[in-house]
């Protein structure tokens, strides 16, 4: 995508005086160079530094009254009547300086190009003085410059002819450094008066007659974000694509001042795009989401001339939302805040791995300063920046397009607000993750949720109560109700309880949760602590993205330790953080989360407890156990073996967070359901989840 860049809106309303305020300090450039100041209420105030001369010359520079007030009055004096001695208007060419020397010439014509006195320095040239201002007054005008400095350099003189040297600096404004370039141009005799000898070629040597500057960006096309075979994660849906057809505009000024204010871009570089592009039958302005369309559809059908297309993209859509994040294109504000020029193609990450990768994703924008025809067509290069552009990049990352669309499917179809998380279990790599929001209730954040996360933890007690000793067989009772430390327990859901005295992997399979508050006191604070932080619980681990890695329990009391033991206390969680529990059993080792393959970075190990390979391998035959015969029953699918625990805990007011834990294979799992009613279960979520996955 190309641009043209014009100047802003403030300097196209100047028209007698443009590039009035320089955007920015001025850049250095080499040797002396006549400067802009862009105070004192919008008048330039200007002085030739470094003008070469005889010796006892005196330099402008150094001429008495050039300091405060007083002087900037004494120094515009000065200027008026240097001016006139170069046009000889007041009868002082043949005697101030000597009519033999080219040089007053030289300084009168830059000083007076530079003040924008272009008629003035037009006489001072064998041009039609009309087309000379006029091409000296629009010479930078397509570059969107801020301000233009002059300095004069050597001059040779021979005879009735001499060459004038003078340094170039246009200040680009916000788009980086300034173009520096040498110019030149040659003088005649023409009587007792020297003359330029008048060609495009002293505006720029890279012009002749019918050609013009103008600075071209190019934005190249944005890279995708891919999943972990390539492919893209973006999905083609509608964008508008908003232009106009610059033939057809019966004004072109109204119809950027209309668009500026239905969008907020500046109707003057929108006004340069349209006329720098008169001859496209269709010039691209801006593209929107349907979203942003939708907000600013009205403002926009007042537009004289617009036109709207829609034609499918891979910009504003993705089956990865939560990782891929959101793009703002030309009209967002987050480029005007952070100053970025608008150039029609202009992509940011606002959100998600776009805004992380920003830089790779978009790449740099190349500007060029080139000679073209009235047409648009470029005759030549004379400038470029930057030299070594960096090409826009794709982002390859560990989502899997098909665990992804199972998780996408698995919490549109629940019935309260649900997120899925899978990980695989052997790495680490964060598969897919997914949420839902339903009416009246809470987002279920995926990554970045701090939820109580009921008796899915006893996963992790119960690996802190085998590596106390407690057997699978070891009796348990399960009931209705249980006392610890002064506080009552009871079983959400409700269940009447197992009877008698049921081995441990009973009470595990069926969640109840009286039967661990009540093996809570053969534990310590400091065992259970630990073997949540062998879980990754509070370990430190993090995502490109923001995420929560979990509070690890802590209470103080035994009623708050039985609390915790059973996920009820002060302990939170996450969705991926209990996805990476369920992958720790799988795997029978830890692995820091990934969304990006081998990012950089010094990667988290788990501190605490090492667990048993006897222990993982009671876990598993536990978590086994729920699916087939227990709470998790009804995701004891054909095919290979599910895995996993279920859990329920009040997650403030009124809402209850349902919880299924698991794997199957290689992919470890937690799904989310946040309901207002404590018999909400995540497992039928959960079995959708894993029926969706390819090849499972």
């Amino acid at each position: 995508m190309s641009s043209y860049r014009r100047r802003g809106a403030h300097a196209a309303r100047q028209n007698a005086l443009p590039f009035v305020a320089a955007r920015r300090a001025p850049q250095s450039a080499a040797g002396g160079r006549a400067r802009l100041d862009g105070g004192d209420g919008g008048k330039r105030v200007s002085s030739l530094q470094g003008l070469r001369g005889s010796q006892g010359r005196q330099r402008l520079r150094q001429l008495p009254g050039l300091r405060g007030a007083r002087g900037r009055t004494s120094l515009l004096r000065v200027i008026a009547a240097v001016v006139a001695i170069g046009l000889g208007a007041v009868g002082f060419a043949g005697g101030l300086w000597s009519s033999s020397s080219a040089e007053p010439t030289v300084q009168a014509f830059l000083l007076a190009w530079d003040q924008h006195q272009y008629r003035a320095a037009a006489a001072m040239t064998t041009g039609n003085q009309d087309v000379v201002a006029q091409a000296l007054r629009t010479a930078y005008r397509r570059l969107d410059a801020a301000a233009f400095y002059l300095s004069m350099g050597p001059i040779s003189q021979h005879s009735g002819q001499a060459e004038a040297q003078f340094q170039a600096s246009i200040d680009l404004g916000q788009d980086g450094a300034p173009w520096n370039y040498q110019g030149h141009f040659t003088l005649v005799r023409a009587g007792s008066e020297w003359k330029i000898k008048w060609s495009p070629s002293v505006i720029n040597p890279g012009l002749r007659p019918g050609l013009r500057l103008a600075a071209v960006t190019r934005v190249p096309p944005r890279a995708q974000l891919l999943d972990s075979t390539g492919r893209p994660l973006q999905r083609l849906s509608p964008a508008y694509v908003i232009g106009v057809q610059p033939a057809r505009l019966a004004s072109v000024r109204a119809t950027a001042t209309a668009l500026g204010q239905a969008t907020g871009l500046d109707p003057g570089q929108l006004e340069g795009q349209i006329l720098a592009a008169s001859q496209r039958p269709f010039l691209r302005l801006l593209t929107l989401s349907p979203h942003v369309y939708g907000r600013l559809r009205a403002g926009l059908q007042r537009v004289p001339g617009l036109v709207v297309r829609t034609q499918p993209q891979r910009l504003f859509a993705s089956i990865a939302g939560d990782v891929v994040g959101s793009v703002g294109t030309e009209a967002s504000p987050v480029l005007r805040n952070e100053g970025v020029a608008y150039h029609p193609g202009t992509t940011i990450g606002l959100s998600g791995l776009q805004q992380v990768y920003q830089r790779q994703l978009a790449g740099t924008p190349t500007t060029e300063v080139v000679a073209e025809t009235d047409s648009g067509r470029q005759v030549s290069v004379l400038a470029r920046w930057p030299k070594r552009p960096a090409t826009p990049a794709p982002v390859r990352t560990t989502i899997d397009a098909g665990v992804q669309q199972a998780a996408d499917s698995a919490v549109a179809s629940a019935p309260g607000s649900a997120a899925v998380v899978a990980v695989q279990g052997s790495t680490g790599r964060v598969l897919g993750v997914a949420d839902h929001r339903a009416p009246g209730l809470p987002r279920a954040q995926p990554l970045t949720g701090s939820y109580p996360p009921g008796e899915a933890f006893t996963i992790v007690s119960t690996a802190a109560l085998l590596a106390d000793g407690l057997k699978m067989t070891t009796p348990i009772r399960c009931t209705s109700r249980s006392a610890v430390g002064g506080r009552t327990f009871t079983n959400v859901p409700p269940m009447a309880g197992l009877g008698g005295q049921p081995a441990f992997a009973k009470d595990f399979a069926h969640s109840c949760g009286t039967a661990l508050a009540g093996l809570s006191r053969v534990l310590t604070e400091r065992q259970l602590a630990e073997a949540a932080t062998g879980f990754g619980v509070g370990a430190g681990w993090r995502l490109p993205l923001a995420s929560f890695d979990g509070t690890p329990p802590a209470s103080g009391t035994v009623a708050g330790l039985a609390a915790n033991t059973i996920g009820e206390g002060n302990v939170r969680v996450s969705p991926l953080g209990l996805a990476l529990t369920a992958a720790r059993v799988e795997s029978g080792s830890w692995h820091s989360p990934s969304l990006v393959p081998d990012p950089p970075g010094k990667k988290v190990a788990a501190s605490g407890v090492r667990f048993a390979p006897a222990a993982i391998s009671a876990l598993r035959s536990l978590m086994r156990g729920a699916v087939k015969s227990g709470a998790a029953a009804r995701a004891n699918l054909a095919g290979p073996p599910v895995y996993g625990q279920v859990g329920v805990a009040p997650a403030g007011g009124k809402i209850w967070a349902s919880w299924f834990v698991g794997y199957r294979g290689d992919v470890a799992f937690a799904v989310l359901e946040l309901s207002k009613s404590p018999s909400t279960s995540a497992v039928p979520a959960g079995a959708q989840f894993l029926s969706g996955i390819p090849g499972h």
